[in-house]
């Protein structure tokens, strides 16, 4: 007797599988790689007084796009168990299994050899830096598990690109750029709170760590404060820049829209605080345009 032929494979559609990957790396939802990219812009012309060049401008511009895509690989791996019973997250491509663990794996190692190649073409300095900041990148999503803020964790994540910049343009990190850096994780705590009260139902409900839980009915307050931190620290290292009325417009902008996002989160409205959570890039936006007129204008 001959056995049955087998039917034949089901085609693999590789444009599926290529929206899955770009739903992977959050394509859609460019708010997250612009929250990276403003203060490391920011720090590049800080660190250059002025225009850093293009080289350095599309080494840290891409790179800065490279590792937050692979960062969300990495954060949906390590929250496939738990994406499936969080409403905002049920629908992620591995939790749903349209994208393997192993498949997902591969994604996040191509795009972080992509980002080490653009870094490559820099200095040792900066080469060493990046080093640290895969290894927080990828340590970051187990924080969940057991440290009452994962914020502050992710906060050193979103912020190395400063250092980096320093050590990319000057070859040393001076204390400035660790100032900017204590500054911009308090921006990052008080954005990533706001995220994560949408959330906190679900995360109280799973055993999940977030400082929305650990700063409960003081949220709003501390995300307030965060805010005023982030500004004033950001002032104090730039006053002896000199960069004139765009800097000081500038500041004025950004403390209106902190404002606004503390009337927006006053009532703790999933909707709200996911609105607020997503305006944040422009509050980096207008910094770095005032940083930039305030160099060319002082030139």
């Amino acid at each position: 007797m001959h056995a049955e032929p087998r039917p034949p494979a089901a085609p693999i559609d590789l444009a599926q599988r290529l929206r899955n990957y770009l739903d992977l790396i959050r394509w859609n939802r460019p708010a997250g790689w612009l929250l990276l990219l403003w203060p490391t812009l920011s720090a590049l012309w800080i660190a250059a007084q002025g225009f850093p060049g293009w080289h350095l401008l599309l080494v840290f511009t891409l790179g800065t796009i490279l590792m937050r895509s692979a960062g969300c690989c990495v954060n949906d791996i390590a929250d496939r168990k738990f994406d499936r019973h969080v409403k905002r997250t049920s629908q992620r491509p591995i939790t749903t299994g349209r994208t393997s663990v192993r498949e997902a794996l591969a994604v996040a190692l191509v795009l972080t050899l992509l980002a080490f190649a653009l870094v490559l073409s820099t200095n040792a300095l900066t080469i060493a830096c990046s080093v640290f900041a895969v290894a927080i990148t990828v340590f970051y999503p187990y924080t969940k598990r057991f440290f009452s803020m994962p914020q502050a964790v992710l906060g050193v994540a979103f912020s190395f690109g400063i250092p980096m910049a320093f050590a990319a343009v000057q070859a040393r990190i001076p204390a400035a750029a660790w100032w900017l850096l204590l500054g911009n994780l308090c921006w990052v705590i008080a954005y990533d709170t706001e995220y994560a009260m949408v959330d906190r139902d679900d995360d109280l409900r799973l055993g999940m760590k977030t400082s929305a839980i650990t700063l409960g009915r003081w949220d709003v307050a501390a995300i307030l404060l965060c805010y005023g931190l982030f500004l004033a620290c950001w002032a104090w290292v730039l006053r002896p820049q000199a960069l004139g009325w765009p800097w000081h417009l500038a500041l004025a902008l950004a403390a209106a829209q902190v404002l606004w996002h503390g009337w927006l989160i006053r009532l703790r409205r999933r909707e709200d605080c996911f609105r607020a959570f997503t305006q944040n890039h422009w509050l980096g936006l207008t910094l770095l345009i005032g940083i930039a007129l305030g160099y060319a204008l002082k030139a």
